[in-house]
């Protein structure tokens, strides 16, 4: 059955969210929807935002959705996930490739539903993801990660965060009698996220500023004294 709210206007369904201030499962009601979708050269999976409030302590949060194919030419909308206030580091920046940044938001909604071991899963997932993008040659995780140390593309205390991260991930797709906890999921989160922002944000803007500084010097030393 559809209600009206105060205006006058259809209101939409209770929805079934999970209250980062109740901590538990709630009904949320929608209080507004936006909806970005790419213009002229722009190159991003079209984007719904929706704010709902939670119907027991009425606390506010922000559900992203992004569009995906429904089986043969039908497109639709994945599933929420809670963009604020996150129990991660913040939204995923735009330079991170789509379906790598799918794959950790499928990670972040894992842990959101305290499902540590598929968080896990997940987070390894995003490092096969990354390392396939990254062009590397060797299928098995471990000797990816050390294409991407050789290439210089990862080095250091990065490279052992990768490889505690793969560990992990082995840990939970595998049978074990020693479930995946939340201090380990939470953790495994924030490492894959900052391997993401190395690789993708960092590495670029670095590139971008020893190309300008080069450039720069270039134009400095054509220059008539």
């Amino acid at each position: 059955m559809t209600t009206a709210n105060g205006w006058g206007n259809p209101s939409p369904p209770p929805m079934l969210i999970q209250c980062s201030h109740c901590d538990a499962p709630a009904l949320g009601t929608e209080r507004g929807t936006w909806t970005i979708a790419p213009e002229g050269d722009e190159d991003f999976e079209p984007t719904l935002y929706t704010l709902v409030s939670c119907d027991k302590c009425r606390a506010p949060q922000l559900l992203v959705q992004t569009s995906e194919m429904e089986g043969g030419s039908n497109w639709g909308w994945a599933d929420p996930v809670r963009e604020w206030p996150s129990d991660s580091s913040g939204p995923l920046s735009p330079s991170i490739p789509r379906a790598i940044a799918r794959e950790m938001r499928e990670a972040r909604a894992c842990f959101s539903a305290k499902l540590y071991t598929a968080t896990a899963v997940m987070v390894r997932r995003t490092l096969e993801g990354m390392c396939v993008d990254q062009g590397t040659s060797k299928k098995a995780l471990f000797a990816a990660l050390g294409e991407l140390r050789d290439a210089n593309k990862i080095e250091g205390r990065l490279f052992d965060w990768a490889q505690a991260l793969r560990v992990l991930g082995n840990q939970g797709a595998h049978f074990s009698k020693e479930a995946v906890n939340r201090e380990d999921a939470g953790d495994a989160l924030q490492l894959a996220e900052a391997l993401l922002d190395y690789i993708y944000v960092f590495t670029a803007k670095y590139d971008e500023f020893q190309q300008r500084r080069a450039k720069a010097s270039g134009d400095a030393s054509s220059s008539p004294a």
